[in-house]
């Protein structure tokens, strides 16, 4: 099917028209196939949750050591820092592989973490080994001077130490060397083979790897709040879309009703012989429709651009009913700012016209009032026909539901503000129709 077949033509505006020539709203290409952002967790907090968790580890293990005693606390602090250094390293590189199954289901992302987090323990591991070796070694030569021993390593790394004659009464009998009558030396450590390298290196990688794996859970939890934020963000956009549409399609309601009426109008003034206010009304028709269509059809406009509007439109009516029907406009310039959506007083004093004025033969007062109550901003559009006008009016409104007028403003009310607006409408006691709108104080900005 070809685009001008089933969904209208588009003219040069980019304004979609359907089959039977009125306007309905267009939707841009971008507006259709624009991608949905993918959800990740910011780089500043992925850094700073290593730094924190490394930044954690660091300061415990150094109370552990503080707790514990051990020498040379000046000495293990810098030569901890390049371990924790090796280990940001290392979860850094963990993270760049994780990033990539973000996507992926919740088992796949834990089975990647517990696989990519053994190979990154093992340089942590070993990078600690090499760089604690020589601190260990002089911690077990202090130690052992105190206990009043002598200790060293002979060329193929065993442990040996040179024990007085009078302290091997309790020690197994290991003596290699050693002078006669004064001191033996005893292998204390036997040299650690490849396999007890290992083995020391994977004890230390346990803890690491342990250790990178809370940090990927952490990172799971920090993309999990990412793409459910997304997610909500993705259906408010959602949502407004809906919304703007179904407020395009209310708004667009309001012109082909109200044009209609007009070219009925302007028909009785051509064939009732009277082409001078023919000729005026047509010209008030032009401006009015200037006015309304050079706004967005979903935007919200100010109350005084408003009152000016239907002002503009009540002249057309007057061209109509040059005697019977007078106008009132009450609007505080302190509310003249607050916004309101375009054309949503047409339909309502539309009816008033319709049913007030053209229905009665006396003259009759069309207002348009706005005041502040109670943090709301409230509009009343009311007149003063006579009881048996007002009645029949009620009749036809209470017959109708809401009827097409007064449905339209509740349905747009509804689409752009939910609950938080109200419309009422009713005959009032001495004569006339009266509908109040009640609606939330918004500005600019």
């Amino acid at each position: 099917m070809s685009l001008d077949e089933g969904a209208g033509r588009f003219d040069e505006g980019g304004v979609r028209r359907d089959p039977r020539g009125l306007n309905a709203p267009s939707m841009t290409i971008e507006e259709v196939q624009a991608p949905d952002a993918r959800a990740t967790v910011p780089l500043w907090l992925v850094f700073a949750s290593i730094a924190a968790l490394w930044l954690c580890y660091f300061l415990l293990s150094t109370i552990r050591s503080l707790i514990q005693d051990f020498g040379f606390q000046d000495e293990m602090l810098w030569r901890r820092g390049l371990v924790i250094a090796v280990g940001v390293a290392m979860t850094v590189m963990v993270w760049l592989v994780l990033r990539l199954f973000d996507e992926r289901p919740l088992w796949v992302k834990i089975a990647a973490a517990v696989l990519i987090s053994i190979p990154a323990s093992i340089p942590i591991a070993q990078a600690n080994q090499w760089i604690f070796r020589p601190l260990q070694e002089r911690e077990e030569a202090r130690y052992a001077q105190q206990q009043g021993f002598a200790v060293r390593r002979d060329p193929s790394g065993n442990i040996l130490v040179d024990i007085p004659i009078d302290k091997l009464r309790n020690l197994p009998p290991q003596t290699i060397a050693g002078p006669p009558g004064s001191s033996a030396t005893v292998m204390f450590h036997p040299a650690p083979t490849f396999a007890d390298r290992w083995r020391e290196i994977v004890d230390i990688a346990l803890g690491r790897y342990f250790l990178i794996l809370a940090w990927a859970s952490l990172y799971f939890a920090m993309l999990a709040g990412a793409q459910t934020s997304e997610a909500q963000r993705r259906e408010e956009r959602f949502r407004s879309a809906a919304r703007a549409a179904e407020l395009r399609s209310l708004r667009y309601q309001v012109n082909p009703h109200f044009l209609f009426n007009a070219l009925n109008s302007l028909s009785a003034l051509v064939m009732t012989g009277r082409p001078d206010k023919a000729e005026r009304m047509i010209q008030s028709l032009s401006r009015f429709y200037r006015h309304s269509l050079a706004e967005d059809t979903s935007s919200d406009v100010a109350l005084a651009d408003e009152f000016d509007l239907q002002r503009q439109y009540l002249e057309i009516e007057q061209v109509r009913f040059p005697e019977r029907l007078r106008t009132r406009y009450d609007l505080p310039e302190a509310l003249a700012g607050y916004l309101v959506p375009g054309m949503i007083l047409q339909p309502l004093v539309e009816n008033s016209v319709k049913h007030g004025v053209s229905a009665s033969a006396s003259p009759v007062t069309v207002r348009i009032e706005a005041r502040e109550e109670y943090g709301r901003l409230v509009v009343t559009i009311s007149d003063d026909a006579p009881p048996a006008t007002a009645a029949r009016k009620a009749k036809r409104a209470g017959a109708r539901g809401f009827g097409i007028g007064l449905a339209n403003v509740r349905d747009r009310l509804a689409a752009r503000f939910g609950v938080e607006a109200s419309i009422a409408s009713g005959p009032l006691p001495g004569g006339g129709f009266e509908t109040q709108l009640r609606i939330p104080l918004l500005r600019h900005g």
